[in-house]
């Protein structure tokens, strides 16, 4: 039987913080830099009475410290309709073996529902794994039951995932399934502490102003977290559900280098000869290793593994899809390259823009240059700009969004994600672009088409990649 859902109650910092204490900007749950002093001193309040032992009846706080027995904690700190502010407390999975507890954000399903299927499915899975396991059954009855089990696992699991639902700050909401779809969202998403808490401050009309999670109790079995110990959200399970819940809120970009790859997905080789290669890079994957971190995660890394020496040819942005161009010489590099920048090559883009596009088509010149406050970001400078042009055209509208494809014939960090955010642009930012629009599950921009001439053979060759939006 579920219990019901108590109320989680905001904190209300006492004397009230001075407007210079709030944040102005949400920062990045994937940060991994200290907490806002606020968030810290919420933090720190939480901590105090786990440690005191003051808690809800009927938990007993001595199973944090048994082995294993240590939890995520976090506070956000939020600002109310009428202008206090306070903090929420939440925490990862279960607490003392209860979903809800009083004083905490519950979780983003309904236990009472859950509870008319859940059950029920795994006492029968239970079945068919006895079953399953009897040995006098016959060996193809066994296979039966083998896909039997599979099949119903996985209908059990896409119910389950379907009764989470997610809201964002535009007052929109998901299932978990479809968050994650083509895939299966992984075991444990939706369950941190950091979904909850936004979904419960959205509900009840309270502006999230700074996040901060924490390890309390007993290190896990493997070690790696410590009690008191802050840290960032993770990539697995939140790599796509926070983006999305961030919707509609202004939040800062995580630093460079703070994020994994949020896909496990290996580059996809599409074309591979003695000189080149063609590759469909999964979204989350850069394109090679920075400059000062040579054995970074990226394209270039893993496919090195395989083949030495490898050339990029073009990059593509770690939060972007599609196609990507090597070489395995620098001659080679260096003769597509020069086809990109004479128009004897095209790469072509599909994204998915925020807002309505005046026009069906047209080319956009606007000189780019690195934004000197913000290293991660580019802007417009007609003076001391590197020019930079975009051809454009719309292939598809919605209500509120313009689906575009993108020629660009200059090659700049960020073009087409300023080119299409820029008011002298197209005024409308590529969907999931937390740096020049709104963060969502994903950066919606892919390269989907390249051609070009085989610089040893002189064969004309075409390769194509379906969007994944």
């Amino acid at each position: 039987m579920s219990e019901a859902p108590p109320p989680a109650a905001v904190t209300y910092f006492e004397p009230r913080p001075a407007p210079a204490e709030v944040p102005a900007r949400l920062a990045s749950p994937f940060d991994p830099r200290p907490p806002h002093p606020l968030a810290r001193r919420a933090a720190e309040e939480l901590q105090a009475l786990l440690r005191a032992g003051d808690v809800p009846a009927g938990f007993d706080p001595g199973v944090l410290e048994a082995p294993g027995g240590g939890k995520m904690f976090g506070v956000l700190v939020v600002a109310a309709e009428d202008g206090r502010i306070g903090y929420l407390r939440g925490f990862s999975g279960m607490l003392g073996g209860h979903w809800h507890v009083e004083g905490f954000a519950p979780p983003l399903f309904d236990p009472v529902a859950r509870d008319t299927f859940w059950p029920g499915g795994q006492a029968e899975l239970r079945t068919l794994e006895l079953r399953h396991a009897d040995p006098r059954e016959p060996g193809a009855s066994r296979a039966e039951i083998e896909h039997l089990r599979a099949e119903r696992s996985r209908q059990l699991w896409r119910q389950l995932t379907d009764s989470y639902v997610l809201p964002n700050a535009r007052g929109e909401r998901q299932s978990l399934t479809a968050l994650f779809e083509p895939e299966a969202p992984p075991g444990g998403a939706g369950d941190c502490a950091a979904p909850k808490l936004f979904a419960w401050a959205y509900a009840h009309h309270l502006r999230p102003l700074a996040l901060a999670e924490f390890w309390w109790g007993a290190p896990p079995t493997k070690g790696e977290r410590r009690a008191g110990e802050y840290y960032p959200a993770c990539q697995g399970k939140c790599g796509r559900v926070l983006p999305y819940m961030l919707e509609g809120l202004s939040v800062e970009p995580a630093p460079p280098g703070s994020t994994a790859p949020t896909s496990r997905e290996e580059p996809r080789v599409l074309f591979e000869d003695p000189w080149l290669l063609v590759v469909d890079k999964p979204y989350g994957l850069l394109s090679a290793p920075g400059r000062h971190a040579r054995q970074r995660d990226s394209v270039l890394v893993r496919l090195q593994r395989k083949e030495l020496n490898l050339l990029v040819v073009h990059a593509l942005d770690t939060e972007a899809s599609g196609l990507l161009l090597l070489a395995k010489d620098p001659e080679t590099q260096a003769a597509l390259r020069r086809q990109l920048a004479r128009r004897e090559a095209d790469l072509r883009h599909v994204a998915w823009l925020e807002g309505t596009v005046a026009g069906d088509h047209g080319v956009i010149e606007l000189p780019l240059r690195a934004d000197a406050d913000e290293r991660l970001r580019q802007q417009v400078d007609p003076v001391h700009g590197k020019r930079a042009v975009s051809e454009w055209r719309v292939t598809q509208r919605t209500g509120t969004r313009t689906r575009v494809s993108f020629l660009p014939r200059t090659r700049h960090a960020h073009q087409l994600r300023l080119h299409a955010a820029h008011p002298l642009g197209l005024g409308a930012a590529i969907a999931g672009d937390a740096l020049y629009g709104q963060a969502g599950p994903r950066l919606l921009l892919h390269a989907e088409a390249l051609t070009f001439t085989h610089p040893r053979t002189g064969e004309r060759l075409a390769f194509e990649s379906r969007p994944p939006f």
